[in-house]
């Protein structure tokens, strides 16, 4: 447990000291301070502990532990069973959301808080989300999105369906759900193919997302006689594919525009009327893992965004639609809207040809990237390593310290960061998943917390809100 104290007494005494040009100035006739009339020596006390996200079995438990750097926690008389979760997110440090994906169907979500006596507890609202695909934090807004079909009204004279975004809102405070009008995302970028988000950033009070081109839906593959179909041979003459990748009769599925990167910029939440900027040094700034668009736009400290690239469509069947780009990294310098001109860093030059799967923002303008072990053209690639990017310079440098590759199976969702040290959750191949701890200054990682579980999902801070 954490705890900080603060004499109300002593507060007072302060500002009644504040009250005259010199506090015990020793002129002739000096004006004392008014004593408090009733001084309260009770300390204001804030209590506040890490609660960390870990399951067992097919059950979630979240623990509460003291400290991150060292030490071992069990589960034994600790922590609060739960449900399992898709993922963990942190809001600020006053609640933990449970979000859960369910392919196809509504997924039952829960948060939780911290009580004074340092027990983890379930709030009383339960909801329920859509199918989504990303997510991100707006003001008081959790907000989940995805792209699917929007109502029959829409239908065109085939009853084809169009494709629009479809969003859930969670109020953190109130406690309450409520999803969104479907927006029309056919033609979003004027090529006629509709789009998904990857990610929702918040920078002063503007959101900035990455719309991801899908291809051409039934809808935009028959717009205008075939308008905006630029490679016939790709659209498909029967209905199959499963789950993420099933597909239509009429559909052209996946990009014809590989070697290309755009970024939205709204106003407010509701995502309306978006600026639209596009570049040509890299590939859309999406990490993707079967139906999940990973978010790789990120802020810095002084509202720079940095928008990454894994060129994930290096990965396509067709060479059409395969990128010619390698995994690189822009800026969108703070105040603009615009692409910095004279900003780019290429990934696979600093990393022996390998990309990345996720990353993250920690501290200043350093970011944490979870690289995969061999370039895309190599079969098996699997995403075990860390480095540290620093945006500044476009740096790129291996995290030292980490278990080997070898034995790394898997990492949590988000690390969580704190007096410039990043925690970042690992689960090892034969024993306990640890918690480690990253420098990013130096790219140099220590051993921390080990959690006596299956699985360590995620990782931060909660305080106890009166």
């Amino acid at each position: 447990m954490k705890k900080n104290y603060l004499t109300r007494g002593l507060i007072a005494m302060m500002l009644a000291c504040s009250l005259f040009t010199a506090c015990g100035d020793d002129s002739d006739d000096p004006i004392p301070p008014t004593p408090d009339p009733d001084p309260d020596p009770d300390p204001i006390e804030v209590v506040s502990n890490y609660v960390i996200a870990a399951s067992s079995g097919e059950n979630g438990i979240l623990l509460t532990a003291e400290t991150l750097d060292e030490g071992t926690i069990t589960t034994k008389n600790n922590g609060l069973t739960t449900e399992s979760g898709t993922y963990w997110v942190y809001f600020q440090d006053k609640y933990l959301y449970r979000l859960v994906y369910n392919q196809g169907n509504a997924g039952v979500g829960s948060s939780y808080l911290l009580t004074k006596e340092e027990k983890i507890e379930e709030r009383d609202v339960t909801f329920e989300t859509k199918r989504f695909t990303s997510y991100g934090i707006y003001n008081n807004y959790l907000i989940t999105s995805s792209a699917g079909d929007m109502g029959k009204e829409y239908a065109d004279e085939n009853d084809f369906l169009p494709k629009g975004f479809l969003f859930s809102y969670l109020d953190v405070e109130q406690e309450t759900k409520t999803d969104s009008e479907a927006i029309m995302v056919e033609n979003y970028l004027g090529n006629g193919e509709y789009v998904t988000l990857a990610g929702i950033l918040q920078v002063g009070n503007k959101i900035y997302s990455a719309p991801v081109p899908m291809g051409l839906s039934q809808y935009g593959g028959a717009a205008e006689g075939g308008k905006w179909v630029k490679y016939p041979e790709l659209v498909k003459t029967e209905s199959g594919g499963t789950n993420s990748s099933s597909y239509l009769k009429g559909e052209l599925q996946w990009t014809q525009y590989p070697d290309e990167a755009w970024v939205a910029i709204y106003d407010n939440e509701k995502f309306e009327n978006p600026t639209l900027i596009k570049t040509d040094k890299i590939s859309y700034a999406c990490g993707r893992n079967r139906s999940q668009y990973y978010q790789m736009i990120w802020a810095a400290d002084n509202n720079d965004v940095y928008v990454f690239s894994p060129s994930y469509a290096k990965v396509m069947t067709e060479e059409v639609q395969r990128t010619t780009l390698p995994a690189g990294v822009v800026r969108i310098k703070a105040g603009t809207e615009a692409f910095d001109a004279s900003y780019y860093s290429n990934i696979e030059e600093q990393s022996d040809g390998r990309s990345f799967v996720r990353s993250w923002h920690l501290t200043e303008d350093y970011f944490l990237l979870l690289m995969y072990d061999r370039p895309f053209s190599e079969a098996g690639y699997t995403a075990n390593q860390l480095a540290i990017f620093k945006g500044e310079t476009g740096k790129l440098t291996y995290v030292e310290g980490m278990p080997s590759a070898e034995i790394t199976t898997g990492f949590g969702n988000t690390p969580y960061v704190e007096d410039g040290t990043a925690y970042v959750a690992v689960t090892i191949k034969d024993a306990q998943p640890t918690i480690y701890c990253i420098d990013p200054v130096t790219a140099k990682a220590t051993k921390g917390l080990t959690v006596e579980t299956t699985q360590i999902s995620g990782v931060g801070k909660l305080t106890y809100q009166e």
